[in-house]
């Protein structure tokens, strides 16, 4: 019989929360987001719950109308890597940046803390889309969309290349002959492109899952085709189950055309479920998220996948403004999806900047309820699982404690670790390391000319 399909889930950990307001619900922790206590407390729920990673965001820039979380916050690799020493299966998943990072420190920081957990490293690609970064990094101006995701092919590649410099078995230790490792085993990459030029070997070895797991989130073109070609997981926020349906078929569909196994590609829909025992603890705690979002934070929130544009210039009851192009060089698969659905709809500004902050009601109601939604969405093509992002201070607590047990009543989730790196638990092989397949390809060789 094959193995029953499960669910993948992961906590995304985000100190005092994604938006404006969470910081004040009287049970959160306004200090969160730079309190190693609180990391540890979410991630050990996690593991608790057997997820399969936890993922840590980031950005670069920063402005005095940003998110309470992302004016002050620790940078993803330093807290996972801190993390790593306190948990054994639960993958340890980062964002940074292609546009503003050199291959060679990213390989070597990933490969680092792929050692230090025992092959629980991933990597969230992104391209950086806040202009403002450019000023952080001494640069002139921010690369256009179109070039920072050839930047982004490049960087991948390089990194992935980085990461076989050395062979599996490589290092032979003879203490006798005195040979650290056979000279044959070590490779350097010798790459010239048309953004960097790395010579390597990079000075660590493969971890025990090979490389470090490849994860993005991308909506628009260009980040489609580069998910689909270099991605074993893809974020995307959707907006119901049609959207999530369409998007999570489309990516199959381009892994294929990569010549990829689109089974091993997984599609992770983010959500923000709110649960409780019965129908009035759910809505009490309903209403307690929606009292977090004002409209004056929902519209600077608006503003960010716009580059930060100033919505407040416009009348709040008129109907959503013609904006042209405006987010085309930022975040161009949410800023297009934003005004597709402002004029699909007729909606007024305030009307769009309400719908985009307050919590949807997809994924909220009873344990069963929350269960149902997720089990629909997974059997019907459009998940392979989840991010799990926190409203409310306990939101992780109710859902790994509530909602998790039903899923493993239904056999949609995992009550063990299958294995111990991240890519035993997402059901990924490990590389072939790209230099020990030519000695094979040369032995087979020989053998049909004999």
């Amino acid at each position: 019989m094959s193995k029953q399909r499960q669910l993948k889930l992961g906590a995304m950990v985000h100190g005092v929360g994604h938006g404006w307001g969470e910081w004040r619900h009287p049970q959160a922790q306004p200090n969160a987001s730079t309190d190693f206590g609180f990391y540890k407390h979410q991630t050990q729920l996690a593991e608790g719950a057997k997820f399969d990673f936890v993922f840590i965001a980031d950005s670069l820039h920063i402005h005095e109308k940003s998110s309470p979380h992302y004016l002050n916050r620790f940078e993803p690799l330093t807290i996972l890597s801190a993390l790593a020493a306190l948990t054994s299966n639960i993958g340890l998943v980062a964002t940074v940046t292609v546009s503003y990072t050199e291959p060679y420190q990213v390989a070597r920081q990933f490969a680092s803390l792929d050692h230090i957990s025992g092959g629980r490293a991933g990597w969230n690609v992104v391209t950086s889309w806040l202009s403002g970064t450019a000023d952080n990094f001494g640069q002139s101006e921010h690369p256009p969309h179109a070039v920072r995701y050839r930047i982004a092919k490049e960087h991948v590649a390089v990194v992935k290349g980085l990461w076989d410099s050395w062979e599996d078995d490589a290092f032979t230790y003879d203490k006798q002959t005195g040979e650290f490792f056979a000279p044959g085993k070590l490779h350097a990459l010798g790459h010239k492109g048309e953004f960097f030029s790395v010579k390597g070997p990079l000075n660590i070895a493969r971890s025990r899952q090979g490389q470090p797991v490849i994860f993005q989130a991308g909506t628009s073109e260009d980040g489609r085709n580069f998910a689909a070609e270099n991605s074993d997981a893809i974020f995307v926020g959707a907006e119901n189950f049609e959207d999530a349906h369409a998007y999570y078929q489309d990516l199959k569909r381009r892994a294929k055309g990569f010549g990829r196994e689109a089974a091993q590609l997984s599609i992770l829909p983010g959500i923000r479920p709110i649960v409780g025992r019965d129908e009035a603890e759910v809505e009490e705690r309903y209403q307690q998220a929606v009292s977090l979002v004002s409209i004056e934070d929902a519209i600077v929130a608006l503003g960010r996948p716009f580059n930060d544009h100033d919505f407040s210039q416009y009348p709040l009851d008129a109907p959503f403004p013609e904006l042209g192009d405006l987010g085309a060089n930022s975040q161009k698969g949410g800023s297009d999806r934003i005004k597709q659905l402002a004029r699909d709809e007729g909606l007024t500004l305030r009307e769009v900047a309400l719908r985009f902050s307050q919590p949807r009601r997809d994924f909220v109601g009873t344990p069963e309820q929350v269960a149902d939604a997720i089990q629909a969405w997974f059997e019907n093509g459009a998940a392979d699982g989840f991010i799990i992002n926190s409203l409310l201070p306990d939101g992780l607590q109710y859902f790994t404690e509530l909602v998790v047990p039903v899923l493993q009543q239904r056999g949609l989730f995992r009550s063990e670790y299958s294995g111990h790196t991240l890519r035993d638990n997402l059901g990924l092989p490990v590389p072939t390391n790209r230099y020990a397949q030519a000695p094979q390809a040369t032995e087979t060789t020989r053998e049909a000319v004999a």
